[in-house]
């Protein structure tokens, strides 16, 4: 099984569920990077992974999403510069800590760990995809995992229709129908969770319920004689949401399998990082312990 982690998920975390009074040498928080670091560590511990990586997001204006839909995220405040600056050392610790880690100018953190999970599938690795994030629960076939590490939540591929109400193969086509008021993409108004699922349950897809809407007002549905005229009304702008709902799992990323193995951590350029960061002895005892786990 490779472990794929949705970095920006668990920096978000400890920037602000740890207190901001940790600070580098010249004086800049550093408490999400020690957070951060601590999760990498535990996760490394529990699972002893064989494969794993790391994606990070970078900035949202030069995504593809972002140019085909310019108010896609546009809700969304700029990081700020304290936290930015952490992430910079995130993936700088993911490089010591012998993690592959990957960040686009252009794709997004759930698009590098669709392609790298496809990737793996066609190698016969399941994922464990690991992250709060519902986005990424498309991504689970039969073996997979989606799991909040940080919850301790784990959910095979039948859970995940139990869970969100939809199963992984139309949970995109289920998005693009309710929107997402986080990623600010607009859904079809009246349509809410209860009712995308239950379509979703009825047709095979997007492409299946537009073909045969006439079906809609015979379903058991609150509103249903007036929903596929509602549907027709905005196929356009749910056709254009579901481009941005779909996670892309083609990336050229130039890795291979062997790439995503996990290696030793660098102690050398782990403690010059920890020395810059004003780390104590806690995460270089867990880096010890890190560094006699077995890497084949």
């Amino acid at each position: 099984m490779i472990f794929l982690v949705d970095a920006s998920v668990y920096v978000f975390r400890a920037y602000h569920s740890m207190l901001p009074d940790m600070v580098d040498r010249d004086g800049n928080p550093v408490h999400a990077v020690f957070g951060f670091a601590r999760f990498l560590g535990d996760l490394i511990e529990r699972v002893r992974p064989r494969y794993i990586a790391v994606a990070f997001d970078q900035r949202l204006a030069t995504s593809y999403r972002s140019r085909i839909y310019p108010p896609y995220k546009a809700n969304r405040e700029p990081a700020p510069v304290d936290l930015a600056m952490q992430f910079q050392h995130c993936r700088e610790l993911c490089r010591h800590l012998g993690l592959a880690a990957f960040v686009s100018p252009e794709y997004e953190a759930d698009d590098i760990i669709g392609t790298l999970g496809c990737l793996m599938r066609e190698e016969g690795v399941r994922s464990a995809f690991i992250t709060r994030d519902k986005d990424l629960a498309q991504l689970v076939r039969t073996g997979d995992l989606y799991w909040d590490f940080g919850a301790r939540e784990q959910f095979g591929y039948n859970d995940i229709e139990r869970h969100f109400g939809v199963a992984p193969e139309r949970f995109a086509d289920y998005l693009a129908l309710t929107g997402d008021d986080v990623d600010n993409i607009p859904g079809v108004p009246g349509v809410g969770h209860k009712t995308a699922a239950s379509l979703m349950k009825a047709f095979a897809s997007l492409d299946h319920l537009y073909a045969d809407l006439d079906r809609i007002p015979g379903l058991k549905l609150r509103g249903a004689r007036t929903l596929s005229d509602k549907l027709r009304q905005h196929r356009d702008s749910v056709f254009l949401a579901r481009k941005l709902t779909h996670i892309t799992c083609d990336m050229q990323l130039g890795v291979g399998i062997e790439g995503l193995r996990r290696q030793l951590p660098d102690a050398p350029a782990l403690g010059a990082l920890y020395d810059r960061l004003g780390f104590g002895p806690f995460l270089r005892r867990q880096s010890e312990r890190l560094a006699q786990l077995p890497v084949s």
